[in-house]
């Protein structure tokens, strides 16, 4: 059976059941959280560190991203170990029937494995991540090659539309803030191999580390595989890392029209948003539905598609971090309904802050996300997604055992004093490319 395919209904029957969450601190500091979930013979391990793309040097921007992709280019040679290419490891892997991979997100350095626990496959798949984790081969002629594709890559992205909408939407919202940080041609040719490691050093340390570990194994076996994977990285040190700035709230409405020979005009209208810890988080996150989140079901959606034509699709989202993330709508349209798509789509934004949803809507809305819960916990790795955010944001341990009861008390009221304080309809980006003049 394919790893992928493997679930935890073995260990969740209902929505409703209570997911045992045993946190801990590792001797070198590290935060462990562990879901034992004996029924199925595998086990996925993430390994978060503060070292996302908001550690980027401005000249650098994309320095996480690419130290998390040249983790892959092979490892150096160990004492009675011998070095692996990019080719032998990848082989190596594939031996084992495991998988282990790095990203950088905008707030995380993430790398992850995942393995079967048959003792053998498990004890060769821990060993090889260890020394993948420890010695990183950093080989130049990988990252040539690599940035190579990168320039390519972004070239060619640089021709369609939702790519200059993206951008400019990003440089608007978040000012010099480094969640705007965008990379480009100047800043991937301002890294090399040396500054990759340097950030590699400096972020993936075992004092930050935070272990999530979903699968069959008991508490002092994952003690045991945190250990293999912190050893190196205590050599690392635990040096400070300097504090990041706020996002800034938007002093004026910005408004960006930029011409572009295409058969779709790009829509972005939002504005900075909410940190993670935001305590109205659940009444944005259930108003979002109702707004812009819930598909056919939203009002963007009744208003921008049903009743007009405007689009096919329209969205909105938030996107909380560590700092404000962005609060965004999107949709494309005809080039000459750029400008009336814009039109609606604000009003329903203001009337929504000033009026909230009505009763039938929240009513119509938690009904979908109670019911839709299963759906966010039933695989390993959406299981381990959700307790390293629990981590990550500093959630109580019994979050996911309560997501459900959250959700319920949310009531219209709530719903409308969130959104009348996040959000300043007459003070937001929009941004539309290639709408016709």
């Amino acid at each position: 059976m394919a790893l992928a395919c493997l679930s935890l209904s073995g260990l969740l029957n209902t929505a409703q059941a209570a997911i045992p969450v045993e946190h801990w601190t590792h001797a070198s500091g590290a935060r462990v959280y562990l879901v034992a979930s004996p029924s199925i013979p595998m086990l996925d391990v993430q390994l978060d560190f503060d070292g996302g793309s908001r550690r980027d040097p401005a000249a650098q921007a994309g320095l996480a991203s690419v130290t998390a992709g040249l983790l892959s280019g092979g490892v150096a040679a160990q004492p009675g170990l011998p070095a692996l290419d990019e080719n032998q490891l990848s082989e190596a892997w594939v031996d084992l029937g495991a998988q282990f991979g790095a990203q950088a997100s905008a707030d995380r350095f993430t790398l992850s494995l995942r393995t079967l626990t048959e003792p053998d496959l498990l004890e060769r798949a821990v060993a090889l991540a260890a020394r993948q984790i420890a010695a990183p081969a950093w080989p130049q002629n990988v990252w040539q090659r690599d940035r190579e594709r990168l320039l390519a890559a972004l070239k060619e992205a640089e021709t369609r539309p939702g790519t200059q909408a993206a951008r400019a939407f990003a440089r608007a919202v978040y000012g010099s803030h480094p969640y705007g940080y965008q990379p480009d041609a100047a800043t991937f040719n301002a890294i090399g191999v040396a500054d990759m490691q340097a950030f590699y050093r400096r972020h993936v340390v075992a004092c930050r580390a935070q272990v999530t570990l979903v699968g069959a194994i008991d508490r002092n076996r994952a003690d045991a595989i945190v250990g293999r994977f912190m050893a190196p990285l205590q050599l690392h040190g635990c040096g400070p890392l300097p504090g990041v700035p706020a996002v800034a709230s938007l002093e004026r409405a910005i408004d960006e029209r930029l011409p572009f020979a295409a058969a779709q005009a790009q829509v972005s209208i939002g504005q900075p948003g909410i940190a993670r810890d935001d305590p109205d988080f659940f009444p944005l996150f259930v108003g979002n539905y109702i707004l812009g989140g819930g598909g056919f079901v939203s009002r963007l959606t009744t208003e921008v598609r049903e009743k007009r034509g405007l689009s096919y699709s329209v969205f909105s989202y938030f996107a909380p971090g560590r700092h404000a993330g962005a609060f965004q709508i999107g949709l494309t349209t005809r080039p000459d309904q750029a400008a009336q798509a814009v039109e609606v789509s604000r009003k329903v934004v203001r009337d929504f802050v000033e009026k909230g949803p009505t009763e039938a809507e929240l009513v119509a809305a938690k009904a979908f996300l109670v019911n839709g819960f299963s759906l966010r916990i039933d695989s390993n790795r959406k299981l381990l997604d959700n307790v390293a955010n629990i981590g990550w944001n500093g959630l109580p341990l019994d979050y996911l055992d309560t997501w459900t009861r959250q959700i319920e008390r949310v009531s219209v009221a709530d719903i409308r004093r969130a959104f009348d304080r996040v959000l300043q309809p007459d003070r937001m980006v929009t941004v539309v490319v290639g709408a016709t003049p």
